[in-house]
């Protein structure tokens, strides 16, 4: 028997693109799904080695289509954006919940390091001149 945290509710509130997850421990986390994204555990994201990571951009808007159940350990999620390679095991999901304000701080110190926004690019508005 494990004494790791395991998720006891996994409810998806599409409207506000939040998952939420409850374990067993009593601890409950609010993740949004951009935080979700940008934190995927899949190579595209994660790269091959240290020093490999990929920059997410644009992902403020990224929404959850689908939840896969893999086995008694993870679950896949399937991004409206098309992504649906990286399976976030309990594990992961609970050292996300868990330091959320600090990884969420740290993406935001690498996109603003790197120029980029969280929000995908929008052509100007009319009557307005581009950067």
């Amino acid at each position: 028997m494990s004494d790791k945290p395991r998720p006891t509710d996994i409810k998806l509130h599409r409207k506000s693109r939040v998952l939420e997850v409850a374990f067993d421990d009593g601890a409950v986390f609010k993740l949004p799904c951009e935080y979700l994204r940008v934190h995927s555990p899949s190579a595209e994201v994660r790269g091959h080695g240290p020093g490999q990571e990929v920059l997410q951009v644009g992902k403020a808007e990224v929404n959850i289509d689908g939840i896969e159940p893999m086995g008694q350990y993870a679950i896949k999620l399937i991004f409206d954006d098309g992504h649906d390679s990286g399976l976030y095991s309990w594990d992961l999901l609970y050292r996300l919940g868990q330091n959320q304000p600090a990884l969420w701080q740290a993406y935001l110190n690498k996109l603003a390091a790197a120029g980029k926004s969280r929000f995908p690019e929008a052509a100007p508005l009319p009557g307005h001149k581009g950067e």
